[in-house]
């Protein structure tokens, strides 16, 4: 893992985890560019994807959070984002079983002092091939560049969540070009 990671997201981090001690959200992860950032070469982002498991009954689940933000100040969006400490973050309930399996195995790091929780090189990297957009296909590739994953790890999350087919796609792809 890089340990070089410094983008003054310590306040922004600082924010989440108060949340959590608080019971406004349960476990979260980072997950999309920033914890890719972890693994390979940073890609340009303006926002931090943050995964949550989500009251199912709410409906309204982001309600809680929006309103605890609220009562801090932290009410402005940019794009999909709520702006917290100077990056918009964006709070995406982990609605199928590959999200909740990358939330449930996040690894727990240290991000300028603090604690937080990514989502493990291979999580993210089946959640690139699931969600199939170029840029999660360039990010894909850049991990298999990378080659610091564990194949063995990475093919059973293959297997488990049903992506051989796309996998296969994706190597074929790989290989025209």
């Amino acid at each position: 893992m890089k340990s070089d990671f410094n983008l003054g997201i310590k306040k922004t981090l600082s924010i989440l985890n108060e949340m959590q001690s608080e019971k406004i959200i349960g476990r979260y992860a980072i997950g999309g560019a920033i914890a890719a950032f972890i693994y390979v070469e940073p890609a340009f982002t303006a926002d931090i994807d943050i995964f949550v498991i989500m009251d199912g009954a709410s409906l309204d689940p982001l309600g809680p959070i929006n309103d605890w933000l609220k009562g801090r100040g932290y009410d402005k969006y940019v794009r999909e984002g709520l702006l917290i400490e100077g990056w918009a973050v964006q709070f995406i309930p982990a609605s199928n079983p590959l999200e909740k399996d990358a939330l449930a195995r996040a690894i727990p790091v240290d991000l300028e002092g603090v604690q937080t929780w990514i989502f493990s090189q291979e999580h993210l990297m089946a959640l690139c091939l699931e969600l199939g957009r170029p840029k999660d296909h360039a990010r894909l590739a850049s991990f298999l560049l990378g080659k610091t994953y564990d194949e063995k790890l990475f093919m059973e999350i293959i297997n488990r969540f049903d992506l051989a087919k796309k996998w296969t796609m994706f190597k074929s792809q790989m290989t025209d070009l």
